[in-house]
């Protein structure tokens, strides 16, 4: 098969990889219908994560089953499924609590690597739904986003509380901030304020529903949460970056007794003691249990209640992966799907 490898920062090559079989009887093999760049994949792109490559690229997915191993009972071949970008059994005490990203038994989504024609997905029962159907084509983007992104910013706002009549702050104008806006206003909030400096991302936002924009950053950006909410800061604020700024931003804009729910994969963040103490701010967040959600916005797609694709505003065949990634770099696409 064809798969995306990194070799190094800023080196991307798609070559021929082996095919991926069954390895434990809890397996499953999909071909991809679709896959993509992920803004966590940029991490060691860029070179501030190590790349020990040649590394596999890819844990977003979504494709029709190919095989199944024998201790597979609810995933069948043919079906077309949606995975999380981590494996769980969803069965343990902690799955069942809703973090299956912290499952006892976790593994990689998919090991073998999502940017590929195929893949290996483990704990297949737990990890995999299937849609009703075969979706119609326009869907696909969809679904893709619900492998991670959307999941991803739908538990950022659960983890800040927003609930119908909240105001809500979202920290970053990526996929998953984007997405965010989105998960909010499903979720019922009254105000939703999009942080971002970049016309076209601001457009999408206000398509999920954003009611408002501020383009400043840092303390300015804090200051005009503050002004836009009496004084009081939002109550929840989703933080959707990951860096010392972006954190800070996000819960110096929370009003005490407020929720920050941060999803951006946290890199050298240091939380000043003294301020949290004094804030009384809530902080939840983590790696998104996606497959606790899976179902519902699988669902949202199918009945095309809402269109979470829209983050996708660059398509590429998958051997020019490279072009994805550059293109996500640069900030010339929020987020880039690869067609296998």
């Amino acid at each position: 098969m064809r798969g995306a490898v990194l070799y190094a920062p800023g080196d991307v090559r798609v070559e021929d990889r082996p095919d991926p079989t069954i390895e434990e009887p809890t397996d499953a093999v999909i071909r991809l219908a679709a896959t993509c760049v992920c803004g966590s994949d940029l991490w060691p792109y860029r070179g501030i994560e190590p790349v020990n490559g040649p590394s596999p690229m890819g844990h977003e997915y979504v494709g029709i089953v190919e095989e199944v191993g024998r201790d597979v009972h609810t995933i069948k071949p043919g079906q077309f499924v949606v995975g999380s970008f981590f494996a769980s059994d969803n069965t343990c005490e902690i799955c069942r609590a809703g973090y299956q990203t912290s499952c006892i038994h976790r593994q990689p989504g998919a090991p073998t690597g999502a940017q590929a024609q195929y893949a290996r997905i483990a704990l297949a029962d737990g990890t995999l739904v299937a849609t009703p159907d075969q979706p119609d084509p326009d869907l696909v983007p969809g679904l893709l986003a619900a492998s991670d992104v959307l999941g991803t910013g739908w538990f950022g706002a659960v983890a800040a509380g927003v609930e119908p009549g909240k105001t809500v702050a979202v920290v970053g104008d990526g996929a998953v901030g984007l997405l965010g806006v989105l998960a909010a206003t499903q979720l019922g909030a009254e105000r939703i304020i999009a942080m971002s400096r970049h016309e076209p991302r601001q457009q999408l936002a206000r398509e999920f529903g954003a009611t408002d924009i501020v383009t400043e950053r840092g303390d300015e950006g804090v200051a005009r949460i503050k002004d836009l909410t009496d004084g009081l800061g939002a109550h929840s604020v989703i933080e959707a970056v990951g860096t010392q700024e972006s954190m800070m931003q996000a819960i110096r804009s929370t009003r005490p007794g407020g929720h920050v729910g941060y999803v951006g994969v946290s890199h050298d963040v240091r939380l000043p003691g003294e301020e949290m103490f004094f804030s009384h701010v809530h902080l939840h967040g983590g790696p998104a249990p996606v497959r606790r959600f899976l179902p519902e916005l699988i669902d949202l797609v199918c009945t095309r209640t809402i269109d979470p694709g829209k983050v996708f505003d660059l398509e590429l065949p998958l051997d020019e992966a490279a072009e994805g990634y550059r293109a996500m770099d640069e900030r010339r696409a929020i987020k880039t799907l690869l067609r296998p």
